[in-house]
């Protein structure tokens, strides 16, 4: 049993490697939207709207569940307004032309980490409580430089 739980995660980590990798490809994307209508916030918009439209249709066919709007009056504040910033999609264009696409990713991994780590060992919003540990910090670290040295051209 744990040998197809240990593969359950893995596979489950591939699936986020695969999707992460699209990442670099939206912000290319957003950036060419943005040279289109010159504006970076006006870009963030439409790029939003299409994968609002996407994941709408998506939601429609059932694929992955139903759902229940009714539930949304459960959410506290905080997931209202944390799912209403767009800062990375604007921020992503203004950024691309500047340092790069594998800049700005490593940037972005790094930021995300720094901030998953904080929320795991304090266990803010919800998220189980993992401490921090010298391994933890010595992996922020590696990223840290990772995005130091992608800045090398």
């Amino acid at each position: 049993m744990i040998g197809k739980a240990l593969a359950m995660r893995y596979l489950v980590l591939l699936l986020v490697i695969v999707s992460g990798a699209g990442i670099p490809i939206q912000v290319s994307a957003n950036k060419r939207i943005e040279q289109a209508v010159h504006s970076p916030a006006l870009a963030a918009t439409v790029a939003l709207f299409v994968g609002a439209l996407a994941l709408a249709a998506v939601s429609a066919t059932g694929w992955l569940g139903r759902g229940d709007l009714a539930g949304l009056t459960k959410t506290p504040w905080w997931a209202w307004a944390a799912s209403g910033l767009s800062l990375f999609t604007v921020i992503s264009i203004i950024a691309l032309p500047r340092v790069g696409a594998g800049a700005v990713i490593a940037a972005t991994v790094f930021g995300e980490l720094t901030a998953a780590a904080l929320l795991d060992h304090f266990g803010w919003l919800g998220v189980p409580q993992i401490r921090m540990s010298w391994w933890r910090i010595c992996g922020a670290v590696v990223l840290f430089v990772g995005v130091l040295m992608m800045q090398q051209k």
